[in-house]
């Protein structure tokens, strides 16, 4: 999820049985964790595969939402 209302850095949220923040530019240009609360690792790795999976669609969207830094 990408809040309308939101700040940088370009991230997204998971909610569902926890909830999780990833970066999506992390310091090395691939997403990182931020936050997680109340989810399984096994969960977390999937969720990190997916973030950077759809990497550039989700950074896209962001962009949609919020504008680019250019």
């Amino acid at each position: 999820m990408i809040y309308t209302l939101d700040h940088e850095p370009a991230h997204v949220h998971i909610t569902g049985a926890g909830q999780a923040k990833i970066n999506l530019l992390g310091a090395d240009g691939r997403p990182e964790m931020i936050q997680s609360i109340g989810i399984k690792r096994a969960d977390i790795r999937r969720l990190m595969a997916e973030a950077i999976e759809h990497q550039a669609h989700f950074l896209a969207e962001w962009e949609m939402i919020h504008g680019s830094k250019d």
